[in-house]
């Protein structure tokens, strides 16, 4: 598997760093993709002694940086022939984040790193992926993106950039949410973009796993609590990274593009009812996902957006 090779963004912890353990046991040549080098540098010994695998790469990538994905794409073309997998797994979630926070290109940080970084790291790598025999692009989405089920919810296209962060109190969760499905979205339209080149493009929702000591202490101290309750029957990451690697690798997928996949790993369908019982229906089960993604104008409105702010990268 040595001639296969992985891109896993956020490689450094939680499920991007098991993911990375299971790519690397399984022979693959894993490139992590990590911002802090020095915390990703013991991880990557780590991998490399436990898999006995030395085709561990460390590269620095800041997602929520347009420059940085330039020069780690320019980096990594310069160094690899071609790329079977890219994974999106890197995400901003800081719990307790009150204030408004913008990333280089002066983009609200959770769409920076979420939304409008993913989509450019794809872009461009796709001419690397689709020297690939089998080209995959895997997107990490959320549960949390169950929120627009509520016919109330919009993503705030009028405040990316903080325009409103005197009038208008940030939320982490909101943003978080908001840009994850504007991820979702981008999943679907570059899923049809790239099908002639013969990449792959699918997303999974991610579902609970075990929080680390740090994140819970980000937490207010009532969520604290809870996240560690929660944690005493949540499942290990290494679950989920088991799931990205089945479906990134597995024959099952091979002709999979343009879908949502659940922690099963049953493909998610657009619910067709969104009020009283079906309501409650779609936010407590794992079959269909807000008609939102599939609304051509929130699509393209998020297609337009991106496109526009990544034109000069």
């Amino acid at each position: 598997m040595n001639d296969k090779i992985v891109i896993i963004t956020g490689a450094n912890s939680g499920i991007g760093k098991a993911a990375a353990l299971k790519f690397a046991a399984e022979g693959y040549r894993v490139i992590m993709a990590c911002r802090n080098l020095k915390i990703s540098t013991a991880v990557q010994k780590e991998i490399m002694e436990m898999t006995k695998n030395t085709n561990v790469d460390l590269m620095e990538l800041d997602v929520s940086s347009f420059d940085s994905i330039c020069t780690f794409s320019t980096a990594f073309k310069a160094k690899y022939p071609h790329l079977d997998i890219l994974i999106n797994n890197a995400a901003y979630l800081n719990h307790g984040e009150k204030e408004y926070k913008l990333s280089p290109e002066h983009i609200e940080l959770s769409f920076a790193t979420n939304t409008f970084g993913p989509f450019l790291l794809t872009r461009l790598l796709a001419d690397h992926l689709e020297k690939s025999q089998d080209p995959r692009v895997l997107n990490a989405c959320t549960t949390n993106i169950k929120n627009f089920f509520d016919p109330k919810r919009k993503i705030e296209f009028d405040n990316l950039r903080g325009e409103l962060r005197e009038t208008r109190p940030y939320s982490v969760y909101k943003m978080y949410g908001d840009s994850k499905m504007a991820l979702l979205m981008l999943t679907f339209k570059q899923a049809e973009e790239f099908k002639s080149r013969g990449i792959k493009v699918n997303a999974i929702q991610i579902n609970r796993v075990k929080l680390s000591k740090e994140t819970i202490q980000k937490m207010h101290s009532i969520w604290r609590v809870f996240a560690r309750l929660q944690n005493l029957t949540n499942p290990q990451p290494s679950g989920m990274a088991n799931n990205y690697f089945h479906i990134c690798t597995s024959d099952e997928y091979k002709n999979l593009t343009g879908q949502l996949i659940n922690h099963k790993r049953e493909i998610i369908e657009p619910s067709t009812a969104e009020t009283g019982l079906a309501q409650l229906k779609n936010i407590f089960g794992n079959k269909t996902y807000p008609s939102y993604a599939t609304n051509p104008q929130n699509v393209e409105q998020v297609w337009r957006l991106s496109t526009t702010l990544t034109e000069n990268f």
